[in-house]
């Protein structure tokens, strides 16, 4: 009869133990969710609206267009939410010749702008220019701008949405043949140290910069163009490979901030078309250029 008693007893403890187990583990599992859930809700949102001021379209979603901060470049993979919109929009706009997209870009004070552009707004607003195109969007529909703005959402060093979308009726690309001509007539120059293919934009080169972008947008069958001369320091053939080295090397540059590489050309000049005497210090750091134009 002990013997019943023990087995009972050993059986009872057996089943308790599954029992606690069971909703031990239940309560780790839902305590699990609840934290999962309540740390989704704390991330940043900025949502993505896109809104015709003259018309009926209308769309929101949480997604986003996102960027390191001080950079221009989107980061991916982008949310469902933003290609559905960007495909909802091409929908709307493609059939109507009055209807643009403004897109702006936002930066904050301490940003840096490593851009070519003239402030990194613009810089942001190009690239999400750039998927709009590669989403079928026509670049004559779409207009881009860049504002400063100091409450912007930042998570980890990431720049949540710093963009605005608006639907408009109304091109800011006005007197294309002007600025071709114009940029045509005063191209954008850079100088490199002797041996060296490292540069930097000024103010007035990275207006320039704007316009070529604009120009090749909104105006069909035009190009860059890329000429690299130097010096007559060294021989005729080695000027001639550095004369194409600094042209490549604007080109990645220029790549890098959006145009397309193959809307880009690049020719050497070599020494052959000094703009200065090559027997002075001053007129050889002349002859050492690149010329970025259109044609």
């Amino acid at each position: 009869m002990k013997s019943v008693y023990l087995v009972a007893i050993i059986i009872t403890i057996l089943i308790g133990s599954f029992f606690n187990w069971i909703l031990c583990c239940d309560a780790i599992a839902e305590e699990v969710v609840v934290e999962r859930t309540v740390v989704e809700k704390t991330l940043p949102v900025n949502p993505l609206i896109i809104e015709d001021s003259t018309g009926t379209f209308s769309y929101r979603t949480n997604d986003n267009f996102n960027f390191h901060e001080s950079d221009f470049i989107i980061l991916r993979p982008l949310e469902n939410g933003v290609d559905e919109g960007i495909e909802k929009l091409n929908d709307y706009i493609s059939p109507n010749e009055q209807k643009f997209i403004d897109v702006t870009g936002f930066y904050a004070a301490n940003e840096r702008n490593n851009s070519a552009f003239p402030n990194l707004g613009l810089a942001r607003a190009n690239s999400v220019k750039n998927h709009l195109i590669a989403m079928g969007i026509s670049s004559k529909k779409i207009n881009t701008y860049g504002e400063i703005k100091e409450d912007l959402v930042v998570n980890d060093s990431i720049y949540v949405g710093p963009v605005a979308f608006l639907i408009t009726e109304d091109s800011n690309f006005k007197n294309a043949e002007a600025v071709i001509a114009r940029i045509k007539e005063e191209p954008i120059v850079l100088y490199f140290e002797t041996g060296k293919s490292t540069i930097t934009l000024t103010d007035e080169q990275r207006a320039k910069y704007l316009d070529i972008v604009r120009a090749m947008d909104k105006v069909d069958d035009i190009s860059v163009v890329i000429y690299g001369h130097t010096d007559s320091t060294g021989s005729t053939e080695n000027n001639m490979a550095l004369g194409k080295g600094r042209a490549e090397f604007i080109k990645s540059y220029l790549v890098r901030n959006g145009i397309p590489e193959t809307s880009i050309e690049t020719i050497s000049k070599g020494e052959q078309e000094p703009v200065a005497d090559n027997n002075t210090t001053e007129g050889r750091a002349k002859n050492r250029r690149t010329v970025i134009t259109i044609k």
